[in-house]
């Protein structure tokens, strides 16, 4: 099969993900209180302007689909598994049911990271499917936004004391 991909893609999906983080990290900080819920409150401000990154670079990106040969149908199928395991796609309804069984800052950080690690992966794996060096490197500005994310995560998971 041929199979049609390109940044634009990775940028649509990409705007899913940020606004799935941003119903996390508000249902995150509506479960906590005080500097706590002040820390999700600011992630979730992150995610809106991370979804502003995105929309900005979408709108810059051509729709038209080059295309890359895969005759077993291979990318798409992982592409596919990708999106789905990605758990920040997943939506308001799972945040509130993964949630439930966090009680401390830490356990919730660590869910957060694997999201955004997550989200690292899958697109990592749109770069991969690229097949234009200018795909590649609007799919690294993805990469690099989300892993700024990640730090900062990190940082305040090794200074969390609750």
């Amino acid at each position: 099969m041929i199979y049609p991909f390109n940044a634009w893609d990775a940028f649509k999906i990409a705007l899913t993900i940020e606004e799935n983080g941003l119903r996390f990290y508000r249902e995150a900080a509506r479960k906590f209180s005080g500097p706590i819920a002040d820390l999700f409150t600011s992630l979730a401000q992150e995610e809106e302007i991370h979804k502003a990154i995105f929309a900005k670079y979408l709108g810059s990106l051509p729709k038209e689909q080059p295309t890359i040969y895969d005759p077993d149908n291979e990318t798409d199928d992982y592409l596919k598994m990708m999106a789905g395991l990605n758990v920040f796609k997943s939506g308001a309804a799972q945040a509130d049911s993964l949630l439930a069984g966090i009680s401390t800052v830490r356990e919730a950080l660590a869910l957060a990271m694997g999201f955004e690690k997550d989200s690292i992966v899958f697109f990592v794996q749109l770069k991969n499917a690229s097949d234009t060096l200018g795909d590649e490197m609007s799919v690294d500005r993805l990469i690099m936004e989300e892993a700024k994310h990640l730090r900062k995560l990190a940082r305040i998971y090794n200074r969390a004391d609750v």
